[in-house]
């Protein structure tokens, strides 16, 4: 996605008047910093948790549903990057599950899911008691290693063979989820993690340079999912003899 979801998300907030200017700004500088540096900021990270918990606390889930579902309409799905779209689909007419895995809280990631028809998705899970949100997580933030220890409890769930499986990421912060699996790929990097894939050999896909939708082949036995501007992994079951 072209810029952060939970950013935008934020916007459409912010359109609805159930988000602050201050808030929004807040979001916008981070962004602009990302633009800027091509690295994300764990400050700003941290900024953007505190600021969706304290709108969420005492809001019920049903009602936020809704926001994401109409927000995501209205601000997100013309940003998806259409290579992204196309690698998507590439692996699911292949027959392979794709997992959207992202710091974004986990209604608007299942939304985001169904749109693009995915298998799955995880995301930050905010408590909830009686339908009503704490303004408390479930866990951590779903970012940086967060990422990687849930694909791992996901594949203990699933009976996932992590070495046969692909994840891409534009994140440096996501190293720890890329180096999980067999085959990590890059989408869109980060500056460290355009260094990092170029020195260790790993596949780079840019669609921000107007490419055609892969620079590489996909290998034809491993799992694979993208989205730019966000996590995504995909799981494939081991194979039982």
């Amino acid at each position: 996605m072209r810029g952060a979801s939970i950013y935008h998300f934020a916007r459409g907030l912010a359109a609805r008047d159930l988000f602050t200017t201050r808030d929004l700004l807040r979001f916008g500088w981070g962004q602009m910093i990302f633009r800027i540096s091509g690295t994300e900021q764990p400050d700003h990270i941290n900024a953007a948790r505190e600021a969706a918990l304290a709108f969420v606390a005492g809001h019920k889930v049903d009602d936020l549903v809704t926001l994401c579902e109409e927000i995501y309409d209205d601000s997100m799905a013309s940003r998806i990057w259409e290579g992204a779209r196309v690698l998507v689909q590439r692996h699911l007419n292949a027959g392979q599950r794709v997992w959207l895995v992202t710091a974004t809280p986990v209604e608007l990631a299942d939304i985001i899911k169904r749109r693009l028809g995915l298998s799955g998705a995880l995301g930050t899970v905010a408590e909830s008691v009686d339908g009503v949100y704490t303004g408390r997580l479930v866990g951590d933030l779903l970012h940086g290693p967060a990422k990687a220890q849930a694909v791992r409890a996901l594949a203990k769930l699933e009976d996932l063979d992590l070495s046969a499986c692909t994840a891409y990421s534009d994140s440096y912060n996501d190293l720890p989820l890329l180096s999980a699996v067999g085959h990590p790929n890059a989408v869109n990097p980060d500056d460290d993690l355009q260094g990092y894939a170029a020195a260790h050999g790993w596949p780079v896909h840019d669609f921000r340079r107007h490419r055609r939708a892969l620079t590489v082949g996909l290998p034809a036995a491993v799992a694979g999912a993208v989205a730019g501007g966000v996590a995504v992994g995909v799981l494939r079951r081991r194979r039982r003899f």
